[in-house]
């Protein structure tokens, strides 16, 4: 049996997981010394909570999980004779999947009939999370690891997500995005506008004054280089922003109709972090990213 695996840092939650069968790997974060796993220390996450913390002036760390915690998700599936494909956030982004080469490989030796398979979203939040739902459909279908694998080399780099982050100090804290001008300020209403390029990097990829503009570009980004996006879900997420996010779907049924398949999520507390509260981002169906 072929048992499927994601992590938190994609934006799902155990609900959505549990109806496409997806196991739940926990990306952590710590606040004051104390590392909370999500959905593993808590069964809801509180967003506007979390991100009121934030705004508070409270700045998160992350951190990657070890060998023997892949270890404590993956053996048991093996043990029970079952493979494993796991639709992870960008490897690009962390030294985490070190570990989890390390304990794959202990694992194969002590159970080497077993298969391991990965797809590589080259995403964060809802980027990633357009595939592990696409790859979760596809699993319900019934296709085999051999389909599954197939579609992701032909698809994982047609779903683009754009997004701006309201206040850059998250952002440059973390370091995680290149091309961000360090004297790009909050205080004079700059918003990054921000992608996820093939590479599986957040790259910064021009600026807008104000959230109205910035709400604007994502837009008119998807109209550019969208591809069959009525005939895919759009995702848009948010860090406690329902105002913009309710403009925001005003703006894409506008453009695209009501019946545009539009799915809201929260961004998730662990890459919520380094983007900070009221950000915005759209993922869609592209002919590039």
């Amino acid at each position: 049996m072929l048992v499927l695996f994601t992590d938190t840092d994609t934006d799902i939650t155990p609900e959505v997981a549990a109806e496409f069968g997806y196991h739940l790997i926990s990306m952590p974060y710590s606040i004051d010394g104390v590392t909370t796993y999500p959905y593993e220390d808590f069964e809801h996450f509180d967003a506007h909570e979390f991100y009121d913390r934030l705004r508070g002036g409270v700045l998160p760390k992350t951190s990657a999980i070890s060998a023997e915690s892949y270890k404590k998700y993956f053996e048991p599936h093996f043990k029970n004779g079952d493979d494993i494909l796991y639709v992870h956030f960008s490897r690009a982004m962390t030294a985490t999947f070190d570990a989890m080469d390390i304990a794959v490989k202990e694992l194969k030796e002590k159970y080497p009939e077993r298969k391991f398979y990965t797809v590589d979203t080259k995403g964060i939040t809802l980027g990633s999370l357009n595939i592990v739902l696409e790859i979760g459909d596809l699993y319900k279908a019934g296709k085999t690891i051999d389909e599954i694998l197939a579609w992701a080399k032909n698809e994982v780099d047609k779903f683009a997500v754009y997004f701006f982050a309201d206040d850059l100090k998250f952002f440059k804290a973390s370091g995680r995005v290149s091309g961000l001008a360090g004297t790009m300020g909050t205080l004079l209403g700059i918003r990054p506008i921000i992608h996820m390029n093939s590479d599986g990097k957040m790259v910064n990829v021009g600026k807008e004054k104000g959230r109205t503009k910035a709400l604007a570009r994502l837009i008119s980004v998807m109209d550019e280089i969208g591809e069959d996006v009525k005939g895919h879900r759009v995702l848009v997420g948010h860090s406690d922003a329902p105002a913009l996010v309710e403009e925001a779907i005003r703006l894409l049924k506008e453009k695209y109709g009501d019946d545009l398949r539009i799915e809201l999520y929260d961004v998730n507390p662990t890459a919520g972090s380094h983007c900070g509260p009221s950000t915005v981002g759209i993922s869609f169906h592209a002919k590039h990213r």
